[in-house]
């Protein structure tokens, strides 16, 4: 018997059961647990869907909230049925990050940071990364006005440092056989480099630290447009498939999360970090992790963003362990 002024959850006004209500939501709830369980076969060929899905793959666990609530207000138990299936694959692809973890005690720390070419406190910007305290320092970005401002204010700490245009290697391990890595695509014509190669001297040994800027993407009307920066991934992950060092450090702006497909080319010769929500970007508010850290033949045991700088990036550390 139906209370006055009450409702019933098994039917509503029109006689439907609440298995027969809501079945746009669950359909919705299944779509939403399809792309985040089999984003990579989300086809990338047209605008470069697949891609930018991709760039923003944790965020879809946004939409279980979102259909949550007139899942509830339509008493639909399909829909509440189905919203356990997006739970679940998000769960699954980023849940570990809440979960406690000991990985132990890192053997160095590295620090990448996209310092902006903007920037207007390159000093101040110096000091906070050195607070930090990490071996490494990676930094891109850098303008030929504020480079001698960096470099007056990690000479100190970091006596070993090479620059190749826009980026730049600080450490407090000896650098030998810098070079320069052609990352450039063919279609930009301005000078351009924004990679480079250096051995770092450490206790463990000898490592292969690169760094590297990959080009911007941008979203266009036409689509996503990240075709200069897969390009220079492309050439960035020839040269680390011909690195002969065993140990192998990568930092840098990558423009891309580690799962965008477009970055395959590194990342499948690469150890990825693990999935920490460290998001970089913007560093007003961060929605994406874009600035990486990688290895080979080492682990990184963790991932943080440090407080925000001068930039439009978040500082990004890493802890990495390199004995056996």
């Amino acid at each position: 018997m139906r209370p006055a002024g009450g409702w019933r959850w098994d039917t509503d006004a029109k006689g439907r059961s609440t298995w027969a209500r809501g079945r746009v939501l669950a359909a919705l709830a299944v779509l939403t647990s399809g792309l985040l369980a089999f984003h990579a076969v989300v086809p990338d060929t047209v605008a470069h869907l697949g891609s930018l899905l991709e760039a923003f793959l944790p965020w879809l666990g946004l939409a279980v909230p979102v259909l949550l609530l007139p899942a509830l207000l339509r008493r639909s138990a399909t829909a509440l049925v189905a919203l356990l299936l997006p739970m679940a694959a998000w769960t699954h692809l980023f849940g570990g990050v809440f979960l406690p973890e000991d990985r132990g005690a890192p053997d160095i720390t590295v620090l990448q940071h996209n310092v902006s070419d903007e920037n207007a406190d390159p000093a101040g910007t110096a000091r906070a990364l050195m607070d930090a305290g990490p071996e490494l320092i990676a930094l891109e970005e850098l303008t030929p006005s504020a480079l001698p401002r960096y470099e007056r204010a990690l000479a100190a700490a970091y006596p070993y440092h090479v620059v190749q245009g826009t980026v730049g290697l600080w450490s407090k391990y000896p650098l030998t056989a810098a070079r320069l890595v052609d990352i450039k695509p063919q279609g930009i014509d301005e000078a351009w480099s924004r990679g480079l190669r250096a051995g770092a001297r450490t206790p463990w040994g000898e490592i292969a630290v690169y760094v590297a800027h990959l080009p911007s993407v941008r979203v266009r009307p036409t689509g996503f447009d990240c075709a200069y920066r897969d390009e220079s991934a492309e050439l960035l992950g020839a040269a680390l498939a011909a690195e002969k060092a065993d140990r192998v450090i990568l930092l840098g702006d990558f423009n891309g999360t580690v799962d965008d497909r477009g970055l395959d080319p590194v990342t499948s010769w690469m150890t990825l970090p693990p999935r920490d929500l460290a998001f970089s970007w913007p560093a007003a508010f961060p929605v994406s992790r874009i600035d990486q850290i990688m290895t080979r033949s080492a682990s990184v045991t963790t991932v943080r963003t440090l407080p925000g700088t001068g930039s439009d990036h978040l500082p990004i550390t890493a802890g990495i362990t390199l004995t056996p």
